[in-house]
Parts: structure tokens; sequence; C-alpha cells
């Protein structure tokens, strides 16, 4: 039997965590102004990605549910807000360093987003409407800024996250009747987005992995993805060329609860692009897509600094 941790892998539906004093929740200052990122630990483990075949509202791309390993990594414990992502926007506190990391990149070399079209974004409330590319951007300038490694989160470790060691369809239980107390969704948000921390955390400390804004990942969807990793997959990414479709997770403040599901699959559609007037189209903006929002996470292992673009996402014009 193959180890990991210390720990024979022999329970597929168990979550096996490894408790590390030395690895701690912190806070990433925006240097230049008075805001911050909240990172909290996530400890690696195995665990079954995907949805059981009895879960209710299962679909069929949730499965077949398949042993994944994740290594340790920090996530931030709210989506990204608009007043933070603005900083990334206007560039005004590009060249104010605090405490840095070991990564020197360099901050001017890293693209800066343009305005949106049409703005529906508003301070304190998570971010939303840009594209998987802007959010791995902010990633990047975040890097650039701190000297530490960020990027947006696989879609294994979005939901090994989102799951807080819990086997069920939420992170608090199966019963979908308990989301009120978990997150904003089609029967509680009257229709529109809210403050992060208004609802409580799941057992990792995150909050919102269920609804108000839907999340990027790094993943391109494949409905058949899992049917290939069956067999077991450790760190597990998928990223195809083409633009659409690509992963969001979580479900939103417009959605029901059955796609607020720790195992629920959404994903992008140029419809949501269907009012951009520009040609090509925005690599930055999603006019339509007023529900899609993001966070980031941080691999305990950095990579090597000649392989850090590998995980940011690439530009790709839409003509």
């Amino acid at each position: 039997m193959r180890m990991f941790l210390g720990f024979a892998l022999a329970f597929h539906a168990q979550i096996i965590l490894v408790q590390d004093s030395h690895f701690n929740t912190y806070t990433e200052p925006l240097t230049g102004s008075k805001l911050f990122i909240k990172m909290v630990p996530v400890t690696g483990g195995t665990f079954n990605l995907g949805s059981p075949k009895k879960e209710k509202d299962r679909k069929n791309d949730e499965g077949p549910a398949h042993e994944v390993t994740v290594d340790d990594f920090w996530m931030a414990e709210v989506e990204i807000s608009w007043d933070i992502y603005e900083l990334f926007l206007n560039r005004k506190i590009d060249h104010t360093f605090g405490k840095r990391g070991q990564i020197d990149l360099d901050i001017d070399g890293v693209s800066g987003a343009t305005p949106p079209y049409v703005n529906y974004n508003k301070n304190e409330l998570p971010a939303i409407n840009v594209t998987q590319y802007a959010a791995s951007q902010f990633c990047k300038w975040f890097t650039a800024k701190t000297g530490r490694y960020y990027r947006l989160p696989t879609e294994a470790e979005w939901e090994y996250a989102c799951r807080g060691g819990k086997t069920t369809a939420y992170s608090f239980g199966k019963n979908a009747k308990e989301i009120d107390q978990f997150g904003w969704y089609k029967g509680n948000s009257k229709g529109k987005l809210h403050k992060s921390r208004m609802k409580k955390p799941n057992k990792f400390g995150l909050y919102d992995m269920h609804g108000n804004a839907a999340e990027w990942v790094l993943d391109s969807y494949d409905p058949e993805a899992y049917i290939t990793w069956e067999k077991g997959i450790k760190n597990p990414v998928k990223k195809n060329r083409v633009l659409y479709p690509r992963v969001v997770r979580g479900g939103s403040f417009k959605d029901d609860p059955a796609k607020l599901r720790s195992a629920a699959r959404g994903y992008s559609t140029h419809v949501w692009k269907q009012r951009d007037p520009q040609i090509p189209k925005s690599l930055w903006w999603h006019t339509d897509a007023t529900h899609i929002g993001f966070r980031i996470v941080r691999p305990r292992n950095e990579p090597d600094k000649n392989d850090l673009h590998k995980l940011w996402v690439q530009p790709k014009k839409e003509y």
C-alpha cells in the first residue's frame, strides 16, 4: 500500500489531515494601502474528488468519484474584494514594498487591466465579472508585489478546501435546508451579492465557499475528466488551449442550493461576453458574468522561478 505523510491510503472516503504548528494563518498586506488578505492554511491530504452516485442532485460530470491527493496550501479566507482588485487595476501602489519573500519578479512586467466597459462592482463586495485571465494576472501582480507565489486554486484544491474535511454534499452536512447559515443563494440573497464573512465559515475557516460569488479555478472544463483520473492522481490540473469552457466552483447568489454543493461544477461560456463591444473582446472582463469572482491560494512549496508561469493563465484573444 502506497504511503502518504505516514498514513496508509486505505480509507477512500476519509480525508487524511496532518497537523503542523509551523503552518499557520497569516495576513498579507497590500503595502501602500490599509488593505490586506488573510490566508488560511489548508493541510494537504487525500480525499474523493466528485460526488457519490446516490448524492441528491448529482450531475454526471461529478463522477466517477476518485481518490485525489493535494499538497499543503494557503487559501484566502474570503473572495477577493473589489477594493483589493482595484489596487491592481489602478496600479498606484506598485512600487511601495514591505517585507518581501524570495521571489524577484518585475512588477512593471505584469500586464495591467483595462477598466471595465460596464462596472458592476462595489466597494467591500467580492470583485465580479473579471475573466479567468484577469484573476490570474492579479495573482501574478500580487506575487511581484509580495515576493511570495500566488495563483488560482486547481479544481481539486478548491473542492478539498470547500469540503473542510467532510464527505457530505455540503461542508456542513447533507441537509440543504441548513444552507442559509453558510451561504448566499437564490433563496436568501434577494438577487444580489453580499459582503464576505456574513455567514458561517466551514471547518477550515473559509467563508462563502458555498454561494455569493462563484469562483474561478485553474482548470479547463471537461465533463469526462474524472474518468481519466479514476485510478487516483496527485495534484491534478487540466489545462486546454481553448478559451471555453473553463471551470467555476461554489455556485452563486443566483443559484439554487444544488449548484452550491461541494462537488458541483460550473463553467464559462462565450455568452458572458455577449455585450462586450470591443473587437477583439476584452481579455479582462465578462460583461454579463456578474456572479463570477475568485479567491487565491499560495502553495506551501513554491515552484522554481522558471516554473512560476506554468500555473498562471496565458492570454487568449477572442475575435
